[in-house]
Order: C-alpha cells, then sequence, then structure tokens
C-alpha cells in the first residue's frame, strides 16, 4: 500500500469517528459507546469548547478528513503521484490537524478536565496523517520531483 493509500485510508477512519461525534452532537444519537458509561465522552462533547466557530468541532474534523481524503485520491493520479507540490500540500493540511488536534487534547486534559476516547482516537489518526504525510513529502523530494 503507498503512503497516499495510506493517508486515504487513516482519512476514512477519521470521518468516521468525526461523523459519529457530529450525528451526536445534533442529537441523532442518544449516548455515545465509550468505556466508563460515557461520561468523560459526553462531558467533552457538551463543554463550552465542543464548538468551534459555530459548528461542533467534530463538523471541522469531518471536513477535514474530508479534504485529505480528496486530496490523496486525486494525488494518486499518474500526473500527481510524484508530485511535490501535492506532498507539501498535504504535508501543511496534516501538520495544521495534528496541532488543532493537540490543541483540543490541551483542552481535555486542562479546562474540561475529561477525556473522550473517541476524541483521542480522532488526535491519534490526525498525528499518523502527518506522520505518513511527512515520508511522503520526504520521498517526493528524494524523487527529485
Amino acid at each position: 500500500m503507498t503512503r497516499r493509500m495510506w493517508l486515504a485510508a487513516l482519512s476514512l477512519v477519521g470521518m468516521f469517528i468525526a461523523a459519529y461525534l457530529t450525528l451526536y452532537h445534533y442529537g441523532y444519537i442518544g449516548s455515545l459507546m465509550c468505556t466508563g458509561g460515557g461520561r468523560g465522552c459526553e462531558t467533552v462533547q457538551t463543554s463550552r469548547y465542543a464548538r468551534f466557530i459555530g459548528l461542533p468541532v467534530a463538523a471541522w474534523g469531518f471536513g477535514y478528513y474530508l479534504t485529505v481524503l480528496t486530496l490523496a485520491i486525486v494525488s494518486m493520479q499518474d500526473r500527481f503521484a510524484e508530485s511535490r507540490g501535492f506532498a507539501t500540500l498535504l504535508l501543511a493540511l496534516t501538520a495544521w490537524g495534528a496541532l488543532f488536534s493537540g490543541w483540543l487534547t490541551y483542552l481535555e486534559a486542562g479546562p474540561i478536565g475529561a477525556w473522550c476516547q473517541w476524541c483521542i482516537g480522532s488526535a491519534t489518526v490526525a498525528a499518523l496523517l502527518f506522520v505518513v504525510a511527512f515520508l511522503d513529502w520526504k520521498a517526493a523530494g528524494q524523487s527529485g520531483s
């Protein structure tokens, strides 16, 4: 499996998590399936930090993962397969995602004081996306494209 296929696959995992949390936020899911009775997850999801610029953070996450998925799929086309430009774009986007996820994790540890396993899962996916994008960017630079 190529690095960009890994980016696509990880993005799908992130989209599932973000969709699940978004559906919960809008009331389509009664309670979150979490260990420990879900108290930490519900505390995080109902905190004042669960919205960003008027939308649930999870909805922003869904858009982010969808964007990474789209770019990863487009970048697998023959004419872009070795593109340093796409590699740089994916690296910048996933770096932003990893930093934003890090900030959200800080909020869980500090001001919110509760942990959501789905949020931690999403942050892990964001970090893995960054690592894979970095490896792809590094390989694209070595190929001289």
